[in-house]
């Protein structure tokens, strides 16, 4: 599969503190060497040693002793306000205190709150996963906007912005998914400096998905083939196949939706199942991309075969895989096959809140199944009604 060209890091926006995020500044930090760490910093911000020493209330001499290791700053404020002026953690500079330690209670709740987030959208419960994350994102977003923009809170903030963005992808109206696939670009503005290939695969990925979703499907497309090609394992590459299956499926790519699937079928042995890449969430994406490639022929006769559910199915595909068969089953003209699949989605999309589903609902019923639009219509304005509540 061909790769998709890397987007340059200065297109992604910039932070004047990030410079503390890339490889090269790690390295330098965890010598723990003041005088490197000084000079980094007045080579990163293209000032002198005057300047820097403006900054930390030092002359030129000192600055210049100091980045030679001729002079030290043994005393704890000393160290303390330097590291607050670089916009650095304390521990970073050798201080332990209140603060440092506050930092990193904040960064354990933080990575907590993601973790339980995802189990939450997982488990069908998109919108208890944004109410977790709202806060968290504001929080780390008010750090950053302080100038405390360390490695680890960007590395957390990009985490939690791209699950919010995946979870208001669950739960919002199809004319506001725009809104999810706005969150993962802040997520992949950020991930983009840290010059890890796996990270940068995780975050396209999520990215290129919610433009899918938001019908932006050419960026879709570029997004995904960009996370295979920065993809590090058979895992990564597995967890992005399917929704470039599904991008290409939507652009009537017929040559690139066979690629994908193709592959993805060949990794089913590889890898580990999870909510997206296993035998039934493959089935329902290949029923849609042959109906969308016009080889409707061949999804009539898979739809009736589809694979066992297993416990990695995430519970909105019971919705998906429904919506999808009801179209196909419309093609081959069995409508009252179609009419209970689709009464089941609606059943289902209730449930576990999915107005976007109800929508797909909705189309595939329009031309030929008025009563289950018309329950599909009322079910969509009822969840508005609570989410404008």
């Amino acid at each position: 599969m061909a790769s998709a060209p890397r987007i340059p890091v200065h297109a992604a926006g910039h932070h004047t503190h990030w410079h503390w995020a890339t490889p090269q500044a790690q390295r330098i930090l965890a010598t723990g060497d003041l005088g490197k760490i000084l000079r980094f910093h007045r080579d990163i911000n293209g000032i002198n040693q005057t300047a820097l020493g403006q900054l930390l209330g030092y002359d030129k001499t000192y600055i210049s002793m100091l980045e030679l290791g001729k002079r030290t700053l043994d005393d704890v404020n000393s160290r303390r306000r330097v590291a607050e002026q670089l916009r650095l953690p304390p521990h970073a500079l050798g201080v332990t205190d209140l603060a440092d330690t506050d930092h990193r209670a904040m960064l354990q709740f933080g990575e907590s709150t993601v973790r339980l987030a995802e189990i939450a959208r997982q488990t069908g419960h998109a919108s208890q996963a944004v109410a977790e994350l709202w806060p968290l994102v504001a929080r780390l977003e008010a750090r950053i906007e302080d100038g405390h923009a360390e490695r680890d809170v960007l590395h957390l903030l990009a985490r939690a912005r791209a699950g919010l963005g995946v979870a208001l992808g669950n739960v919002l109206p199809e004319e506001r998914l725009s809104t999810a696939a706005h969150w993962t670009a802040k997520s992949l503005t950020i991930a983009l400096h840290f010059q890890d290939p796996a990270f940068s695969s995780e975050i396209l990925r999520m990215h290129g998905n919610e433009l899918r979703k938001a019908r932006l499907r050419g960026a879709a497309v570029h997004r995904l083939q960009h996370a295979i090609a920065l993809a590090p394992d058979f895992r990564a590459r597995a967890a992005a196949l399917p929704l470039l299956a599904r991008a290409a499926e939507t652009l009537g790519d017929r040559p690139l939706f066979d690629q994908a699937m193709r592959e993805a079928d060949t990794l089913l042995e590889k890898v580990d199942h999870t909510s997206l890449f296993n035998p039934y969430a493959l089935h329902e994406i290949r029923l849609r991309g042959l109906a969308s490639t016009g080889r409707a022929d061949i999804a009539i006769r898979l739809v009736e075969h589809p694979p066992a559910l297993t416990t990695t199915v995430a519970p909105q595909w019971h919705v998906i895989q429904r919506v999808t068969a009801a179209t196909v089953q419309l093609l081959a003209g069995d409508h009252s096959g179609a009419r209970s699949s689709l009464e089941g989605a609606i059943r289902e999309a209730i449930t576990q809140r999915l107005p976007h589903q109800l929508q797909r609902i909705m189309r595939a019923s329009a031309d030929h199944l008025p009563d289950t639009y018309a329950d599909a219509s009322q079910a969509l304005d009822r969840l508005r009604e609570e989410m404008a509540a």
